[in-house]
């Protein structure tokens, strides 16, 4: 693995600006409110609260109740905005609110500054004689023809199977694959999702063999991670000529093999409903109350020694994110720690969801882990997951464990790379860099 570190005046400098920023809204707000006093703090804390008890009411309730729900979620912070324009104190309020995301936004620029922009390095091999790719024609909106995919793949040498996305019957890309390394292959890649890419990656692992992820998926989360260039991934293929191999882990679910995460509960519900896929937004409003409210799954979970009883979800990662915050998570700097990311939810109504929203991963309700193996049971015999974003069913207990470096990753020797990020946002560790006191 290799760095890059930027100057250090830069990350210095927004640091300082962070922190005049923020102090600037603190005037801002003294001034401002010197008249109404401590009253107008209070108010805005009470519309923010207020917005996130009618968000749950939103979500978990239906009829009258839903109803009233949108209308806090929505009124609340209008109620505050319209006090304070009553009481002359609104363009206070909104000048500390833009300084207040002035200092945000600087405070965010400096730790990225200051921290490294990542290119793992593997090692440089004999170039695939007989490479075989995946390719999924519908993954992506089209990427597979918008980008020519095929035509640049066999150019270069590889043999490409297009699956048939026109019939009822999913092609078997494992068995695919296996019936590839029977006649000789000796790499396997995949333009397509997660899901795919997933199944693929089991068959290499099992063989041995180098995997070349493609990113024509939607959200490519394993190429982001991986530093793939998810704009173009024609660049992808360059793998096949000038590449490196990585070693990263392996997730497996009760034996299928994952590369991003494993849903329990609320999601892995709403995914398995067939129409999902055509009306998500309506279709998760009409399921969460029912998987929300108190009559809902409920999940227990064993991450290691932590035991997590009666949870509404439980999201297993390949390797844990790079903050615990269930509202931010989405990036995971290591892909080979050999760990198991848990964070585990239970919400009991609208004033532990307030505290949600107020003290995100710090909030009551929210637990988090990172271990080897994870154990999750039911009371019923079997349970929807998703896996890699595939709607599946499994037979409790669903045990989730992780493979150290057992796959093998061709990747471009030239890509994007993956920024390391430092969360959450520290204030101290600001103060000390603009004070020029950090290592």
């Amino acid at each position: 693995m290799t760095g890059r570190r930027p100057p250090g005046g830069t990350a210095r400098l927004l640091a300082v600006c962070a922190l005049l920023a923020l102090a600037a809204a603190v005037v801002v707000l003294c001034v401002g409110f010197v008249d109404t006093g401590a009253l107008a703090l209070v108010i805005g804390v009470a519309g923010l609260v207020l917005s996130a008890v009618g968000l749950w009411w939103l979500l978990s309730m239906r009829g009258l109740l839903r109803a009233l729900g949108a209308l806090l979620a929505l009124g609340a912070p209008v109620a505050v905005l319209v006090h304070y324009i009553r009481h002359d104190v609104w363009v206070w309020a909104l000048c500390a609110l833009l300084l207040y995301g002035v200092a945000l936004v600087c405070g965010r620029a400096a730790m990225r500054a200051h921290g490294k922009s990542y290119v793992l390095r593997g090692t440089t091999g004999t170039p695939p004689q007989h490479p075989f790719l995946i390719m999924n024609p519908r993954s992506g909106g089209g990427k597979v023809a918008r980008f020519g995919l095929v035509e640049k793949a066999e150019r270069l040498g590889a043999k490409v199977h297009l699956l048939d996305t026109s019939g009822d019957d999913p092609t078997d890309v494992a068995a695919l694959a296996r019936e590839a390394v029977a006649d000789g292959a000796d790499l396997l890649g995949v333009a397509g999702g997660d899901g795919t890419q997933a199944l693929v990656a089991g068959v290499a692992a099992e063989h041995g063999l180098p995997l070349l992820v493609i990113s024509a998926g939607t959200r490519n989360h394993f190429a982001m991670d991986l530093g793939l260039d998810r704009t173009d991934p024609s660049h992808c293929l360059d793998a096949l000529t000038d590449g490196e191999e990585l070693r990263v882990d392996l997730g497996m679910v009760n034996g299928r093999p994952f590369v991003n995460t494993v849903s329990f509960g609320a999601y892995a519900d709403i995914v398995q409903r067939p129409e999902y896929r055509d009306a998500k937004t309506e279709t998760a409003l009409a399921l969460l109350p029912d998987l929300l409210g108190t009559e809902g799954r409920r999940l227990s979970a064993r991450a290691g020694e932590k035991e997590y009883p009666a949870q509404q979800a439980v999201l297993v990662t390949n390797n844990p994110y790079a903050t615990p915050d269930p509202l931010a998570a989405g990036l995971r700097p290591r892909l080979d720690r050999g760990k198991l990311g848990v964070i585990a939810l239970c919400i009991e109504g609208a004033a532990q969801a307030a505290h949600l929203a107020v003290r995100g991963e710090r909030a009551r309700g929210v637990g988090f882990a990172a271990v080897r193996r994870v154990e999750v049971t039911a009371p019923e015999e079997t349970i929807p997951v998703a896996v890699d974003g595939e709607a599946l069913t499994f037979t409790t207990p669903v045990v989730c464990t992780v493979r150290r470096r057992a796959l093998r990753v061709l990747v471009p020797r030239t890509r994007p790379g993956t920024v390391a990020p430092r969360s959450p946002l520290n204030w101290r560790w600001i103060t000390a860099l603009a004070l020029g006191r950090t290592r």
